[in-house]
C-alpha cells in the first residue's frame, strides 16, 4: 500500500488534509505519517494509530530518517518567510535520499509574477522540485477566506474597510475545501507530473466582498480605496510591527493586478465536488466576522 508522508502536520492545514485522507479519501491511518518539529501536538494522530516523527526543517541532518519508508511526501510551505527556500531544499533533498517516490507541494497562485512579497520563495521552491528529478504534484493554493476574519476584526466595528486593491478581484477558497482537494490529490495521484490551481468559483472585489458581509452581518461596513502609501501608513497607526506592513500591502497590490483572481475547476476535477461560495462560508461562520 501507498504510505503518504505530511509535514506541517500540527498546523491548520495539515490537520485538515490529513482528516480528509482518513474521512474522505478513505486512506488507512497505518498509511499516513504525520511530521511536525513539535511531536507533541501530534497525540491526537497518534491515538488515531498514526505513525507521528519529529522533523525540523533548520536541521536538514535529521530528515532523512524522519521521511523514511514512505511514497509520497507532502512539503507544506512553512511559515519563516524569508527561509522558506533553504527549508523547502532540505525537505526536497531528504525525500529524494530517503527514496520517496513523488513530491506533493502547497505553492500559491502565480509564483512566478505574483507582487506578494513572498511569491519568489514559492517559485523557487516549485524550481527545485522540479531539479530534483522526482515525480512531482504542485498545489498552487488560492488566497483562504479565513483571511477574512482578521481583516474584519478592525474594520466591521468602525464601519469601514480600507483597501489598495481596487477594482481587484479575489477567488477566495475555504481551506477545509484546499485540504480536501489535496488529500484526493495525494490518495490518487495523476501519473504524470501535475500542477493545480486551488481557488474559489467565483472571483469578487472588495467592495463586492463588503456588501455581502454587511448583509449578514446586519451591520453597516463601507469599502474605501486608497492607496498603497495611505495603507501601509494606516496599518502603522494601528500599531502593526514595521516589518509587517509592505507584507499585508503586497496582499492589496497582488489584488489589484489580479495576481489572486484565477478561477479554475481544480478542486471540483479533484474531488467530485465544487468548493463552497464565500457567501455559504460566511453565513455559517458570520459569529467569527469582526471579534
Amino acid at each position: 500500500m501507498t504510505r503518504h508522508l505530511v509535514t506541517g502536520a500540527s498546523g491548520q492545514l495539515g490537520q485538515a488534509v490529513i482528516r480528509h485522507l482518513l474521512e474522505t479519501s478513505g486512506v488507512a491511518a497505518s498509511n499516513i505519517v504525520a511530521v511536525s518539529r513539535d511531536i507533541s501536538r501530534l497525540e491526537g494522530l497518534k491515538a488515531k494509530g498514526i505513525e507521528t516523527r519529529e522533523a525540523d526543517f533548520s536541521a536538514p541532518e535529521g530528515l532523512a530518517g524522519a521521511f523514511a519508508g514512505v511514497d509520497n511526501v507532502l512539503i507544506i510551505s512553512t511559515d519563516a518567510i524569508g527561509h522558506r527556500v533553504a527549508q523547502h531544499q532540505a525537505a526536497i533533498n531528504a525525500a529524494k535520499q530517503a527514496g520517496a517516490a513523488r513530491l506533493f507541494y502547497t505553492s500559491m497562485l502565480e509564483p512566478a509574477t505574483s507582487k506578494v512579497i513572498f511569491a519568489p520563495e514559492h517559485q523557487a521552491t516549485e524550481e527545485a522540485i522540479r531539479a530534483s528529478g522526482l515525480a512531482f504534484t504542485i498545489f498552487r493554493n488560492g488566497w483562504y477566506m479565513e483571511n477574512l476574519f482578521a481583516a474584519m476584526q478592525g474594520a466591521l466595528p468602525i464601519g469601514r474597510w480600507y483597501s489598495s486593491a481596487a477594482e481587484g478581484r479575489t477567488s477566495y477558497i475555504a481551506r477545509d475545501d484546499i485540504a480536501r482537494a489535496i488529500a484526493a490529490g495525494l490518495a490518487a495521484p495523476e501519473s504524470d507530473n501535475a500542477i493545480y490551481s486551488l481557488t474559489g468559483q467565483e472571483a469578487l472585489t472588495n467592495q463586492d466582498i463588503a456588501a455581502l458581509i454587511s448583509r449578514i452581518t446586519g451591520k453597516p461596513l463601507s469599502q474605501f480605496t486608497v492607496s498603497d502609501e495611505q495603507l501601509a501608513e494606516g496599518l502603522k497607526a494601528v500599531g502593526l510591527p514595521a516589518e509587517v506592513v509592505p507584507l499585508l500591502v503586497s496582499f492589496d497590490t497582488a489584488t489589484r493586478a489580479g495576481d489572486l483572481s484565477a478561477i479554475s475547476g481544480d478542486v471540483e476535477r479533484l474531488t467530485g465536488t465544487k468548493p463552497q461560495t464565500l457567501e455559504a462560508f460566511l453565513e455559517a461562520h458570520k459569529e467569527r466576522l469582526g471579534r
